[in-house]
């Protein structure tokens, strides 16, 4: 331990301890279970120490890091251990939005302990790690299904079908060294801007390959990743949930040394429609960014939201509206760039004009309308011959289906030249650098869950 590092409740007994811990230069509010195996079930002490870690980040305005490695709530303390994960429960939610919060899995998270990791900002998990609310025997007991618990909870599948970890490592090193990159991109507290980085890449350099990676047909596929590292700062693009919900990217960069969160439709995955995971995890990455000060660029390619009797059924318009909600809220910069197509209530949901973005751009060749020029053939000439159903497509396209037509309404601000969008956007953000706004006053908005 450093001289710079301070143990906490060193008397507490458990597998379990906190300390102020120095990341890369950044103080940090440490918690760490032992790596033993089988691991050890909370007790009340063992929420103690959590719960003063938790409030330690709270009061020195510190981001707060847990390694966990719990079997769940030690049973023969009953109510006492529940108690105790209750309360760093309200710990950890008091810290949501003032501090950024991280969990590190390095084997199991079972039970309350998993619970917890839905209220941080960033899991990682180690490949040896598991986690999840109910396990296999509760699984079998009321469903009669038999499932082992790496089938269940390991990293792979939460990952990709449930959106949980940022990423996978090998180990708690491995898990450490992430950290330590995200919070390359982050602030200590909600009332900090993010850090600069040091400027290595002209604001002025042209990107003519973000443009050159569009295909002439409206309906080709490419990959947003890279007309994004076009624009950003060189090697500063850091993609995270990347396994899960891949129609939409989200992604920390910096443009011009400044750190900001990217969200963008992802034309390889479900033609870069929007679902019910990619509204979720577009939404939760909204509001992040917006809690902490990252100001957000929104790169736009999507026909819609993904048609089907199951996502409407599952709450598509519930969870749609969350992006719209975290969007419509953020006070941040925000910065939108359409690359191609917008239609329909996808337009809106992805940072329009409407919705109160800052800036809004549009390469010359996109596409804003209520649907395409198919769609719209298919609904408005029904009756027709196909020879006229041609010709009022060629008309939709040249009348409609082009940025000027929303440029000449204010809706959007310019049209560039996809050479010059790092330039524009390296300018966007200078301008609005010191960008304020009065929040209103009241207790919270009702977030549509």
């Amino acid at each position: 331990m450093s001289l710079d590092e301070l143990q906490l409740a060193a008397a507490v007994p458990g597998p379990v301890s906190t300390r102020i811990r120095i990341l890369d230069g950044r103080r940090v509010s440490w918690l760490e279970f032992d790596a033993v195996d089988p691991a050890a079930p909370l007790t009340q002490a063992m929420t103690m120490t959590m719960e003063i870690a938790a409030r330690t980040a709270f009061d020195e305005r510190i981001p707060l890091v847990m390694v966990v490695n719990s079997a769940g709530a030690n049973i023969g303390e009953g109510i006492a251990a529940l108690d105790g994960w209750g309360r760093v429960a309200r710990a950890l939610t008091r810290c949501s939005g003032v501090v950024p919060t991280f969990a590190i899995v390095d084997g199991p998270a079972v039970s309350g302990p998993a619970l917890l990791l839905g209220l941080v900002d960033f899991v990682i998990m180690t490949e040896r790690s598991y986690a999840f609310v109910n396990g296999p025997v509760m699984v079998r007991q009321f469903t009669g299904i038999d499932i082992t618990k790496d089938d269940l909870g390991s990293p792979g599948p939460l990952e990709q079908n449930a959106g949980l970890p940022v990423g996978v490592v090998a180990d708690r090193d491995a898990g450490t060294e992430m950290v330590t990159e995200l919070l390359a991109y982050l602030p200590d507290h909600v009332d900090r801007e993010p850090p600069r980085w040091p400027l290595t890449d002209p604001v002025d350099r042209p990107c003519p390959e973000a443009g050159e990676l569009i295909p002439e047909s409206s309906t080709g596929s490419y990959d947003v990743r890279q007309v994004a590292e076009a624009i950003v700062d060189d090697d500063s693009f850091m993609e995270v949930r990347a396994r899960w919900a891949g129609n939409v990217v989200t992604a920390f960069a910096t443009v011009g040394g400044r750190p900001i969160g990217i969200i963008a439709n992802q034309p390889m995955n479900l033609a870069g429609t929007l679902d019910i995971p990619a509204s979720q995890k577009a939404a939760r990455f909204v509001s992040f960014c917006d809690s902490f000060n990252l100001p957000i660029l929104t790169l736009v390619d999507t026909p819609g939201f993904y048609p089907g009797k199951d996502l409407e059924w599952r709450g598509m318009i519930r969870h749609g509206a969350q992006l719209v909600y975290a969007y419509g809220r953020a006070t941040v910069p925000r910065i939108c760039i359409i690359l191609r197509k917008s239609y329909g209530g996808a337009y809106i949901v992805m940072d329009s004009k409407t919705m109160g973005n800052d800036v809004c751009l549009a390469w010359p060749w996109a596409e804003l309308a209520v649907m395409g020029a198919g769609q719209a053939a298919a609904i408005l000439q029904r009756r027709a011959t196909d020879e006229e159903r041609a010709a009022f497509e060629v008309d939709y396209a040249e009348r409609l289906l082009n940025p000027y037509i929303a440029a000449d309404r204010g809706l959007v601000d310019g049209v560039i030249d996809p050479a010059e969008t790092r330039r524009e956007v390296a300018a966007a953000l200078s301008m609005l650098a010191n960008k304020r706004e009065h929040l209103p006053r009241r207790k919270h908005g009702n977030t549509p869950l």
